[in-house]
C-alpha cells in the first residue's frame, strides 16, 4: 500500500478511530493506569499510534485492516493493564468493526498481553514472542509500542528513571528486533527495516546504518 493510500484510508476512517482513541483513553482512565510521571495513559497510546500513523502504509495489506490496526494500537495493553478479558475486547471492538476486523484487532491485542511471570524476562519469554510473530500485524505494533516508549524515555524530562530504561532498552535490541521478526514475505508480519532505524536512531549512540543494514537483511 502507499503511503498517499494509507492516509486516504484513515481520513475516511477518522471518526470511527477518535472513537476507538476516546474508548480507550477512558478504559485506562477507568483503573487509573498512568504513564511516566503521573502522565495519563493515554499519553503513551497516543504515542503508539503516532508510529502507526506513520509507518501503517508499509505493513497494511488492506482497507478493511486499517481499522484493526488502529483498535490493536489503541487497545495493544488493555489485557494486561485495563483488567478486560480476551473476551471483552472482543465485544468492544464488535462496536465498531466488522465480525473479521474484531477478531484480527483482538488477536493483536492477545499477542502484545505479557504472560504470567515474576520478571521482565519471564514476562516476555519466547511463547509470549512466539505469539507476536505469528500474529498479523502484531510484529509491527509491537514495534511501534517500543518505539514509543524509548522516545519517551530518551526524552529530556524522563529522569534518573528513564535513564535507567534506556539502558535496559538498549541492552534488549538485540535480542529484541530478531524476536519480534519472523522473516515473512506476508507483509502484515514484517518489521519495517524504516522503523527499526528511527528506534536505533532515538536509543544508539553514533548509529552505523551500514551495520543495521547488513543485520536487516537491506
Amino acid at each position: 500500500m502507499t503511503k498517499e493510500e494509507f492516509k486516504k484510508f484513515q481520513e475516511k476512517c477518522a471518526a470511527q478511530i477518535e472513537i476507538i482513541r476516546q474508548s480507550a483513553h477512558d478504559l485506562h482512565q477507568s483503573v487509573n493506569q498512568t504513564y511516566g510521571d503521573d502522565l495519563p495513559y493515554g499519553f503513551h497510546l497516543d504515542m503508539v499510534v503516532e508510529g502507526i500513523s506513520d509507518f501503517g502504509y508499509l505493513v497494511c495489506t488492506s482497507e478493511d485492516d486499517v481499522l484493526p490496526l488502529f483498535f490493536g494500537g489503541y487497545y495493544h495493553d488493555s489485557i494486561e493493564d485495563a483488567r478486560v478479558t480476551y473476551n471483552d475486547v472482543m465485544n468492544i471492538a464488535r462496536k465498531w468493526l466488522t465480525e473479521e476486523q474484531a477478531l484480527m484487532a483482538t488477536e493483536i491485542v492477545y499477542a502484545l498481553t505479557n504472560d504470567k511471570g515474576r520478571t521482565r524476562a519471564e514476562r516476555a519469554g519466547e511463547n509470549y514472542y512466539k505469539g507476536i510473530r505469528e500474529t498479523p500485524y502484531a510484529p509491527f505494533v509491537k514495534l511501534c509500542d517500543r518505539l514509543a516508549n524509548v522516545t519517551y524515555t530518551c526524552s529530556v524530562d524522563s529522569g534518573k528513571k528513564g535513564s535507567r530504561m534506556r539502558e535496559i532498552y538498549k541492552h534488549e535490541m538485540p535480542h529484541f528486533l530478531p524476536s519480534i521478526n519472523p522473516d515473512s514475505d506476508d507483509p502484515r508480519l514484517q518489521v519495517p527495516f524504516e522503523v527499526v532505524t528511527a528506534l536505533a536512531e532515538i536509543l544508539i549512540d553514533e548509529v552505523d546504518r551500514d551495520e543495521i543494514r547488513r543485520q536487516w537483511g537491506r
